[in-house]
């Protein structure tokens, strides 16, 4: 049983190419699952935190300093041999030539390209959750009108949004019908993922996956039979509710003041990072959000952000690259608050 066991707490380092592949390696022989491929990392020391850790880890095992690890995902696995919470953070620099110091097998690899041999179990969702863009927009038609929104939207297309939800609680049941059609051949002629929110649902059969409001996510007994699911969080406790259904992702907010929920006191960046603590699911920090905070949610523990207003504007939806972020974005190190 779980619970009579005291999880080892370990650091798990995602580190991310420009070109968007990543680093994985083989367990060396002798430990347990040898062989098998992981994110590399270890055990958190005494006096340790989890970043420190992964520092220490990564320069012993592979001769490398790294640069800021930011937390990202926090996960539980029971292991026949130990209990383990892994806490994955992604890493984007690093310094040194990486070489094998325990003889292990290592490679920069992509969801389509993976090594031979099996992966550990903790490693499989993580390949799915790095299919997730740093940026969620959410459709805006009240706000901007249809052919103004329909317009910035193939321009947001044309330059890197890959991951739309359809969120339009405005208009009826056939206004919405005819909207989205109009939507889905725009995102499907890009490739891009496209999310129907759960109040729209006669639509769900149509996207590639539902959003589901944080009150439909209350009276689910099971998750959605769809490609994608996420959601809409205020708590801890959902995100919790959220990790058990297995969703893919969640939305904690709103972050910052905004106009569209002013009901809703804003978390702030502290309230926020406080909410998604040790969080089981990549989490989008929504409210008020632009890209020039895409660093700042990163260094609270976010895989990214969500939009419904500042997102439209000509200057938000700026190419990223293969990696998933943009340079600019990490030209300084925003503090935790």
């Amino acid at each position: 049983m779980t619970s009579t066991r005291t999880p080892v707490e370990v650091a798990a380092g995602v580190l991310i190419r420009r070109d968007g592949r990543f680093l994985l390696a083989s367990r060396p022989a002798g430990k347990p699952y040898a062989s098998y491929w992981e994110f590399p990392g270890g055990k958190v020391e005494g006096g340790e935190s989890v970043a420190e850790a992964l520092a220490r880890e990564l320069h012993e095992e592979l001769g490398i300093d790294i640069g800021v690890a930011y937390p990202w995902v926090v996960r539980l696995f029971d292991y026949p041999h130990a209990l383990v919470r892994l806490h994955f953070l992604r890493v984007f620099e690093w310094s040194g030539e990486l070489h094998a110091r325990e003889h292990q097998s290592f490679g920069f690899f992509s969801t389509s390209d993976l090594p031979d041999g099996p992966l550990l179990p903790a490693t499989v969702p993580v390949l799915r959750w790095l299919a997730l863009p740093p940026l969620y927009a959410i459709s805006a038609v009240a706000q901007l009108g249809r052919d103004v929104f329909l317009r910035r939207l193939e321009s947001a297309l044309a330059r890197g949004l890959r991951l739309l939800q359809f969120r339009e609680p405005a208009l009826d049941s056939a206004g919405a019908a005819a909207l989205f059609d109009e939507v889905l051949a725009r995102v499907r002629a890009t490739g891009a993922t496209l999310l129907v929110n759960s109040r729209h649902r006669t639509l769900w059969d149509k996207a590639d996956g539902v959003h589901l409001t944080a009150a439909d996510l209350a009276t689910l007994k099971q998750r959605p039979e769809f490609g994608w699911v996420g959601a809409s969080v205020h708590s801890n406790a959902e995100i919790e509710r959220a990790a058990a259904l297995q969703l893919d992702f969640v939305a904690a907010g709103p972050v910052l003041p905004t106009p569209t929920h002013p009901h809703y006191p804003p978390l702030g960046w502290g309230g926020f990072a406080s909410v998604i603590a040790n969080s089981g699911l990549p989490v989008y920090a929504l409210g008020g959000m632009r890209m020039s905070d895409l660093a700042r949610a990163m260094c609270h523990g976010a895989h990214g952000i969500a939009s419904l207003s500042a997102v439209w504007a000509d200057d938000q939806c700026e190419r990223l690259d293969a990696s998933g972020v943009l340079s600019a974005s990490f030209s300084s190190d925003p503090a935790i608050e």
